[in-house]
């Protein structure tokens, strides 16, 4: 199984009401992927924000900067926000991603969990979700041929379109991210897309109909078996001791939550009972020792049999110290256990 991590890079206030800097934040990531690059981890994402508690705005300038700072890490977004956003854009910054970086580059795409992007862009809300189908649609077109014609609702036509660069393989791996609806698996599912699965608060069990019917829908269609991969997603912090590695990370996990949540649906306060819940066997939460990685890992293997999972754990103020120790226990004593 691969194993990643992914950011989000937020602006936590520390104990006397400051934040760190945007630069400051940005050297972390930075510092967070040539880590995992380095210890051999699979996969490093980086998230899609517009608002001024975090730092990464454009996930394919920041994973820019990261390939051309390491070897062999494969690079994705999580996720772009693609209903507000132009494919042609979208395609282009990425394939030049994946030239800087010698064909390590992924696009994962979704509709958002967050809404700031609609009326910056100005996209209309309303049309959510039509826009996004449209907008795949045209993504999926620019990545099977050079030239490209192509009609549609939101956006100006393309006649016989020349779309420059071409990525270092001739394709570009595209996923599709989603959290709770169903039609958003099925849909992914019908494409043959392969599919990473959100999930911060809810029990896993809950979403393992959601993958069954991701994969029914594309051997409907007829698309090979292979190509339906599954990722899950999810928050994730390691250390030699379980206790410690739960009273270290629930005050950043609480304030995260606080501080960065307060604008979308996952508002609210978590309280240690809550916590300790969800980083038990049946949580969504990923906290503890190696062990109780593993197992976490195993059981939703039992339920997803999902081929890379992708840990958020730089958040909250969390110290760098923190997550690099944990970077390197996830890599030495989980990752080889999990294959």
């Amino acid at each position: 199984m691969e194993i990643g991590l992914y950011t989000f890079a937020d602006l936590t206030r520390d104990a006397t009401g400051a934040a760190p800097s945007f630069a400051k934040r940005m050297g972390e990531v930075l510092g967070a992927a040539r880590l995992a690059d380095d210890v051999g981890l699979s996969v490093f994402g980086v998230g899609e924000h517009h608002r001024l508690d975090m730092a990464a705005a454009s996930p394919a300038v920041v994973l820019a900067a990261i390939g051309a700072a390491t070897r062999s890490i494969r690079l994705t977004s999580t996720v772009t926000i693609l209903p507000t956003l132009d494919p042609v854009r979208v395609y282009q910054d990425f394939a030049t991603l994946d030239l800087v970086s010698g064909g390590r580059a992924e696009i994962t795409v979704g509709r958002g969990a967050f809404i700031e992007s609609f009326a910056l862009f100005g996209v209309d809300l309303a049309d959510y979700d039509a826009v996004f189908a449209e907008k795949l649609d045209l993504l999926m077109k620019l990545d099977a041929s050079e030239r490209v014609t192509w009609s549609g609702k939101y956006r100006t036509p393309l006649e016989d379109a020349e779309i420059s660069p071409r990525p270092a393989k001739g394709r570009l791996p595209v996923w599709i991210g989603v959290g709770g609806t169903p039609e958003s698996a099925v849909r992914a599912g019908k494409l043959g897309l392969p599919l990473t699965l959100a999930n911060i608060t809810q029990p896993p069990a809950k979403f393992a109909p959601q993958i069954e019917a991701y994969r029914q829908a594309g051997k409907e269609v007829g698309h090979d078996a292979a190509a339906l991969k599954v990722a899950i997603a999810g928050h994730l912090y390691v250390e030699k001791d379980s206790q410690k590695a739960r009273d270290t990370f629930y005050p950043h996990y609480a304030a995260y939550f606080r501080e960065h949540a307060v604008k979308g649906k996952y508002a609210m306060e978590v309280s240690r009972e809550e916590f300790d819940k969800r980083a038990g066997p049946d949580g969504p939460l990923y906290v503890g020792s190696p062990q109780e990685i593993i197992d976490k890992i195993g059981k939703a293997k039992g339920l997803f049999r999902h081929d890379r999972y992708l840990g958020q754990m730089d958040l909250g103020g969390i110290p760098f110290a923190k997550v690099a120790d944990a970077t390197e226990l996830l890599a030495h004593e989980v990752m080889p256990r999990v294959g």
